[in-house]
């Protein structure tokens, strides 16, 4: 699998280079400044590009916006976006493309070497990985949230971090049936349609959760 990265921090791009080298994935490109960027995505155009949202030469949103740029062009470019904090702002525009093969993830994670491959294999592959984190802080919203029971809301987490109905029965040690229960159950508490895509649920519960 041909992975581009784009950080500007030295020794994590390079530890990132490695990690995932030793795990089987090719490195065919590392970028470490915002400007670069939109042209090393669209000309190299990876199975996967692990992106800092914050780059030089402003150290702001540089690679958010060079993250939607390329996708414009190259439409479904799958891009896992790291960030040192949570900026739901962040998350919300990266979600706005409904094509899929998009993460946000904090920079923490990649710590956690079996999350982080887990998480770059979902959206290689056209799926939505949220950061548990940037979840919960949604989900730090008592008004809107009140109607849901502690397992639906259990269920919405696990929903809005990309997982599938058959993840998150086997997380919950429930069964799919149950699964799918509860989620018609909060989308019809949270006045949201059912669908069928993961990406579309997880866009339409995080575009509900930051009104």
């Amino acid at each position: 699998m041909r992975v581009l990265i784009a950080e500007d921090q030295l020794l994590l791009r390079d530890g990132l280079t490695r990690m995932l080298t030793a795990h089987g994935f090719d490195v065919v490109a590392t970028v470490d400044d915002g400007s670069q960027l939109p042209e090393a995505l669209v000309s190299v155009r990876p199975d996967v590009a692990v992106v800092d949202v914050r780059l030089p030469p402003s150290f702001t949103d540089e690679g958010l916006r060079a993250t939607i740029a390329a996708r414009r062009e190259v439409p479904g470019l799958p891009v896992l976006i790291l960030s040192q904090y949570v900026e739901r702002l962040y998350a919300r525009e990266l979600l706005s493309d409904s094509t899929g093969a998009v993460g946000y993830l904090l920079k923490d994670r990649v710590g956690d070497v079996r999350q982080f491959i887990d998480a770059i294999h979902q959206v290689a592959t056209g799926g939505t990985v949220i950061d548990p984190e940037v979840v919960a802080q949604l989900l730090r919203q008592p008004d809107k949230l009140a109607a849901l029971t502690p397992r639906e809301q259990d269920v919405l987490r696990l929903m809005a971090e990309g997982r599938s109905n058959a993840a998150i029965a086997a997380r919950m040690v429930i069964t799919e049936k149950a699964v799918s229960n509860h989620i018609n159950a909060l989308f019809a508490k949270l006045g949201l349609p059912p669908s069928g895509s993961d990406h579309r649920r997880v866009l339409a519960v995080l575009t509900y959760l930051d009104q």
